[in-house]
């Protein structure tokens, strides 16, 4: 402090200029992209950056739905929607980045794609720990849907009674939709990228995403809307508290 006025020198530990820069570890961050003397075009530097911040966002997505899963476990039901919301939004973000790659020629984008080698999405770490954790997660729920002695129709059918367990089930249901969309979403890119014809960089046909939109994680959860249609068509629709 100098003449009464305070200074703001950093006092955290790190490198950078500051405590922002040393919270965020910013040094090393801007330093995971390409330097432009290294790039084989000059997309590159979007490339990465909307598939690293993506692997962030998955990140979070992936740790709050261990939360989640965990809070399941423990009869949290309220801690895991409030985590699970988190993980929905993070997805959204993932989904809505897609748009920038769109910004890319199909023909500069061929420059990039050499650049990558045998690299493809199917081996993203935070779709795959995703993927992992979602069946984790769905296994506790339907544990947690058990223990209060019902099933999902029960469950749908009294949701004011078990409102906790019903949030839940509609934020899984959330999720699992938005990953569909962002299937979808991806599939377009793909297509407006190399065309719909085409084989990934791993051997892969772009044929095989499309069948990947039609996969659920929780297909209980899907199931059983066919399932409340059919009673209320077949005796009306009670209120069944």
């Amino acid at each position: 402090m100098t003449d009464g006025a305070e200074t703001y020198d950093p006092i955290l530990e790190g490198r950078g200029a500051s405590d922002y820069e040393r919270y965020l570890r910013t040094d090393e961050l801007l330093a995971l992209q390409k330097e432009p003397a290294e790039m084989a075009h000059r997309d590159e530097l979007l490339f990465q950056v909307v598939h690293q911040s993506s692997e962030l966002w998955l990140k979070l997505a992936g740790f709050e739905l261990e939360e989640a899963t965990a809070a399941t476990t423990e009869g949290r039901i309220t801690d895991a929607v409030r985590c699970l919301r988190r993980a929905n939004l993070a997805v959204a973000y993932v989904t809505d980045q897609l748009e920038m790659l769109d910004l890319m020629s199909p023909w500069e984008y061929h420059q990039v794609r050499l650049a990558l080698g045998h690299g493809s999405g199917f081996d993203s770490p935070g779709w795959n720990h995703m993927r992992e954790v979602m069946a984790s997660l769905g296994r506790a729920f339907e544990t947690a849907v058990a223990d209060r002695g019902l099933d999902l129709v029960d469950l749908y059918r009294r949701g004011r009674v078990h409102d906790d367990l019903y949030q839940l089930a509609e934020q899984l249901s959330e999720l699992d939709g938005r990953v569909a969309v962002w299937r979808y979403r991806h599939l377009v890119t793909v297509h407006r990228a190399i065309g719909g014809g085409a084989v990934g960089t791993q051997g892969t046909p772009v044929e095989q995403l499309e069948r990947l939109i039609h996969h659920r994680a929780f297909p209980r959860l899907w199931q059983v809307r066919d399932e409340l249609t059919r009673l209320a068509d077949e005796g009306g629709v009670d209120d069944a508290g």
